[in-house]
């Protein structure tokens, strides 16, 4: 099967260094492995994406060398074939309707669990399981059942307890706007997506997208996380905490970076992008193939 593989941002912001990054991972995995790069904008949660942002990355992305190797898939633009997974997934009894607000679920989780951990993740209860007892569903969830073993090639033999750690999750939001992990999956089995290179932020969504690829009938894919790019604080890089956006005057020398980020030592003073991008496939292919 011929390798295909993606970079998916949300157009919250432009590109900074740490997306950088998750960028020329994927793309050097597809180029070590001789196949195919794809490039879909994750525009789904409209409200948090300024007009214009997504065509402002394809041109960071296109200034750096970073070229897909098909049409750009635009999110906002398929709310049809996410309807149609959500209705399989209701008609298979494994989605169902959620009347509850965020207030109710963090009082049941409370009342349940105790005070909720700072950063941790608010286990919905399974009020709705069985009915919303005559109250309107305001958001669709999916049932989840178990736990889900996967390989990640970086992080080796992964698990979670999805029962236990994450409870059902929103498929279709209160507001009416799709899910990541539906939009993703639905996406990733359309586009033919066979590995998934990206920040290991992400690592923990993967049981749950596996969990709805079995839901639905779709492969797979093999799994790459990637280490992040921390700010001087320690914590993640990211536009929320104000990550700068990248200039792309010297491309080159962004790539660069980019390279030593992931681990790669290129000979210093490469002079194009073309010649770094070479050179950081060589030494990918020889770590990751």
């Amino acid at each position: 099967m011929r390798y295909r593989g993606r970079f998916a941002p949300s157009p919250t912001g432009p590109l900074h260094e740490g997306s950088l990054v998750a960028a020329l991972a994927s793309w050097l995995d597809a180029r070590a492995h001789d196949g195919d790069w794809l490039v879909r904008i994750e525009d789904v949660d409209t409200p948090r994406c300024p007009p214009g942002t997504g065509e402002f990355i394809l041109g960071q992305l296109a200034a750096l060398g970073l070229l897909p190797d098909e049409p750009v898939l635009w999110q906002s633009q398929r709310g049809a074939a996410y309807e149609r997974a959500l209705a399989a997934l209701v008609e298979r009894g494994q989605a169902y309707g959620c009347a509850c607000t965020r207030a109710e679920i963090a009082a049941a989780y409370e009342a349940r669990f105790g005070p909720r951990p700072k950063h941790g993740e608010l286990i919905y209860p399974g009020t709705c399981r069985a009915g919303t007892h005559g109250r309107p569903a305001r958001a669709w969830r999916f049932r989840v059942r178990g736990s889900i073993e996967w390989q990640d090639r970086r992080l080796g033999a992964q698990r979670q307890d999805l029962e236990a750690e994450v409870g059902d999750f929103v498929l279709r939001r209160a507001d009416g706007l799709w899910a990541y992990q539906l939009a993703v999956v639905v996406d990733d089995a359309e586009q033919g997506i066979t590995d998934v290179v990206r920040g290991e932020d992400l690592a923990d969504n993967t049981p749950r997208q596996i969990a709805l690829q079995r839901a639905l009938g779709a492969p797979t894919p093999r799994y790459l996380h990637t280490p992040l790019v921390l700010a001087e604080d320690g914590h993640k890089l990211s536009k929320q905490n104000g990550a700068a956006a990248i200039a792309v005057e010297a491309p080159a020398l962004r790539l660069q970076e980019g390279a030593r980020r992931l681990g790669l030592t290129l000979p210093a003073g490469l002079p194009t992008t073309g010649e770094v991008l070479a050179a950081a496939v060589a030494q990918w292919r020889e770590r990751h193939r």
